[in-house]
């Protein structure tokens, strides 16, 4: 009875067993109640459980399994989405990047087959490889890729192609019929030969086109002009007919961007890819489920027309236009003498290209320079005519002083100057008035007179007209009279 009556209190406790209870101190500890043995054990059997979680790979190489996980961490979508839309060629979810990185980034299709056999251990793989085992159920899966791929890309690739064609094309026409690129190249031939005259390089008959690239090396004594501006000076000023070759040759800059050994590449393998996807859709099994619309889908485009037929079809008139751009390109060869096989589309129409740009360049530096010897010539005309103008203004300031008080020296300066050019013979002499000769302050009587003569420029004499010996003796008598009238000079 003790026995259970301590039973029951251990399991009914008392007032005294309440008192320890509330007397227990768990408010005292920061984290809760010690940790128990018990305790601890569940922590490490967690850590040891979190430890089991991460999978290690079964087949794949971990380079690959990265990428792998990087991708559909990216792309998050089921992997049997992933697999439905490739059997539908879903072009909704199926974009050219992703289908660009599913061929890159797939493992082979050795280890495809390896994993879909160990579909047991599905749960146990990593997600990488558990994405591997679910799309390597995919009949033929690397062909279907590609092809998905081309479909994709073609349109792209056709506007791609297709003007670099045509810019080679043109621009090897627009060579051919440009009469003023021919009179260019004329002209720069004989100033060639002009300037190598006695010389080796003397009477040529032709020069290579890379050479006009080098005619702005060939510079005057003064640094200042090249022999590219003298040839432009020369065209624009004697030959303007030959201006507009800028205008004619239109489709050079885009020519000269165009790499003929890509070009032949990127034919050749769209090609190939028709050949193989014609080939594929021949060869390939029965659809392995409702959903596989493979066959379908490449057969029939969005226009409800055969894709296949009319890939075709677009590239072989693509094909034809670059063959007869090949063609064009060799006449273009023999036209001007060079070899297609050495010189490049991309390097004869990246010269010409630079060649029209320069000669711009050297039209636009001709016209400022012009510009600026206009301008220092009518500079040096303004002050020229300064100068003159205040020659002349001095000249009138020095006779009106001539009347000045006791200035003599530039009365008889202005004397001298009367008689030898004539002025003094030229002029009516007026009534004489008593007494002028005996003014007192008024300068030598005589130079006073004639200097009011010579000041009378404005208001020509009334000449009256008579007998060459009567001229002559009355000059002579004027000249007499006056040296009578001048008075002796005093001391």
């Amino acid at each position: 009875m003790e026995h259970g009556q301590g039973a029951v209190q251990a399991l009914h406790p008392g007032p005294e067993n309440s008192r320890r209870r509330a007397l227990e101190p768990w408010s005292c500890w920061p984290r809760g109640p010690p940790t128990t043995k018990k305790d601890e054990g569940g922590a490490e059997e967690k850590k040891v459980a979190q430890k089991k979680k991460v999978k290690e790979l079964k087949l794949l190489d971990p380079k690959t399994s990265q990428n792998l996980s990087i991708f559909l961490g990216s792309n998050r979508m089921p992997y049997e989405n992933f697999k439905n839309a490739i059997l539908e060629v879903n072009e909704k979810v199926l974009t050219e990047n992703i289908v660009s990185s599913l061929i890159k980034l797939l493992p082979e299709q050795e280890q495809l087959n390896m994993l879909g056999e160990m579909k047991d251990e599905y749960d146990d793989m990593a997600e990488s490889e558990q994405f591997a085992v679910v799309i390597s159920s995919v009949n033929r899966l690397q062909a279907r890729l590609t092809s998905i791929q081309f479909r994709l890309v073609f349109d792209e690739q056709l506007n791609n192609l297709k003007p670099d064609v045509v810019s080679v094309s043109a621009a090897c026409e627009e060579l051919r019929q440009s009469e003023a690129f021919s009179k260019l190249l004329e002209i720069t031939l004989l100033v060639g030969n002009f300037m190598n005259a006695g010389s080796r390089n003397g009477k040529a008959f032709g020069f290579s086109i890379s050479y006009l690239c080098k005619l702005r090396d060939t510079k005057s004594s003064d640094q200042k002009q090249t022999l590219l501006h003298f040839l432009a000076d020369m065209c624009m000023e004697q030959h303007p007919e030959v201006m507009k070759f800028t205008d004619e040759l239109i489709h050079v800059e885009k020519a000269s961007r165009v790499s003929a050994e890509m070009l032949q590449k990127n034919m050749a393998q769209m090609g190939k890819n028709i050949s193989k996807l014609e080939n594929d859709i021949k060869s390939f099994p029965p659809p392995q489920s409702d959903k596989d619309l493979f066959v379908e889908k490449m057969t029939i485009s969005l226009t409800s027309c055969v894709f296949v037929a009319s890939a075709k079809e677009q590239y072989e008139k693509l094909d034809l236009m670059h063959k007869n751009m090949e063609k064009q390109y060799e006449e273009l060869g023999t036209y001007f003498v060079f070899d297609p096989r050495k010189i490049t589309p991309e390097d004869l129409f990246g010269d010409l290209n630079n060649f029209k740009n320069m000669f711009q360049q050297a039209v636009k530096d001709n016209q400022r320079r012009k510009e600026s010897e206009e301008k220092m010539r009518k500079a040096k005309l303004a002050r020229e005519k300064a100068e003159k103008e205040k020659e002349e203004k001095a000249k009138k300031s020095q006779l009106l002083d001539i009347n000045a008080e006791g200035d003599e020296t530039g009365i008889m300066d202005g004397l001298l100057e009367a008689l030898q050019s004539g002025a003094a013979f030229r002029r009516k002499r007026g009534p004489r008035q008593a007494g002028a000769g005996r003014q007192r302050g008024g300068g030598h009587p005589v130079t006073n007179i004639l200097a009011k003569e010579l000041l009378q420029e404005d208001t020509p004499p009334k000449v009256k007209k008579v007998e060459p010996k009567d001229e002559a003796m009355a000059a002579a008598e004027s000249l007499e009279s006056l040296l009578d009238d001048a008075p002796t000079r005093s001391h």
